[in-house]
């Protein structure tokens, strides 16, 4: 799923392809997309773009009128930008954003159609998809604190929670507590000043970095690349792979449809995490150390 750094990315190079632009007409190639009934498609065409917005992981883009479109990208939902007129490819296109000057095509991977579009109209309406996690990027450590320990969770599932942190999702999550040398399964109540202080900057740091290489990649173009896996990571998506800080393998917990990456030299203290579906199969002969394994 694109994350903080992809959707900001995404924003940039929109803005300066969109904003001030006519959106002439929305064109829905799969009518399941759409979410919402009023405002109707019909009631965006010859309006305006004035604004260009991120809220968690969807980008909304504001219109004459005050009406919004916002769109949620999901885990396979991406962006293309294609000559004006251009019609959604094939199986993937979801929908066409015919502008003056080009035409923003939402396409999605796979059999499952979960990316999603929502026509709202007024501020209220707005909010209301807004999942109201803090925004990351511009948090203060009180903050940030408060957010973490408000409630009693791994940090793994608190700091991923949209209500509670804007943004980050499976991927940049392994990252940066790889940077700030924490265990995904740690409480949030259970770290001490100088961890949530270390967490706090491996947070900030970490997105900021991953944006600039991003900025950087993209250049004037439009992202092509967005992806959660890429080999500039430490550990997310590196399963076996030896972790470029201590060259220990990188482990992983698997849940549901999710996994979580991590060094156990770096962020466990050598102790591997019980991954939920091996550890029971094995039973008694599930390693417990990194060294074991």
């Amino acid at each position: 799923m694109p994350e903080l750094p992809d959707i900001s990315i995404y924003i940039e190079a929109l803005a300066s392809r969109v904003l001030n632009h006519t959106l002439e007409k929305l064109r829905l190639a799969s009518p399941f997309v759409l979410r919402t009934v009023d405002p109707s498609p019909s009631d965006v065409a010859g309006k305006r773009v004035i604004d260009l917005r991120r809220l968690g992981k969807r980008i909304a883009f504001a219109l004459e009128e005050n009406i919004f479109i916002v769109v949620h990208l999901m885990i396979a939902g991406r962006f293309k930008w294609l000559a004006k007129g251009a019609k959604p490819p094939g199986k993937v296109g979801l929908a066409a954003f015919d502008f003056d000057n080009g035409t923003l095509v939402l396409t999605e991977a796979g059999s499952k159609r979960r990316a999603s579009i929502h026509i709202v109209r007024g501020e209220e309406a707005l909010r209301a998809l807004d999942p109201g996690g803090i925004d990351v990027l511009g948090m203060t450590l009180d903050e940030f604190r408060d957010a973490l320990t408000r409630e009693r969770h791994t940090l793994k599932r608190t700091l991923t929670d949209p209500h509670v942190f804007s943004g980050i999702g499976n991927a940049y999550s392994d990252e940066l507590l790889h940077r700030a040398r924490l265990s995904p399964v740690q409480m949030t109540t259970n770290l001490d000043a100088g961890e949530i202080e270390r967490l706090f900057h491996a947070t900030k740091d970490t997105l900021n970095e991953w944006i600039e290489r991003l900025r950087a990649e993209t250049g004037s173009g439009f992202p092509e690349k967005v992806t959660a896996f890429r080999p500039e990571m430490k550990v997310h998506g590196r399963y076996n792979l030896p972790c470029p800080d201590c060259g220990t393998p990188v482990q992983r917990i698997v849940y549901a449809e999710n996994e979580t990456n991590y060094c156990a030299r770096c962020q466990t203290g050598g102790k591997l995490l019980a991954d939920r579906a091996l550890s029971r199969l094995l039973h008694g002969d599930w390693p417990k150390s990194i060294d074991e394994l």
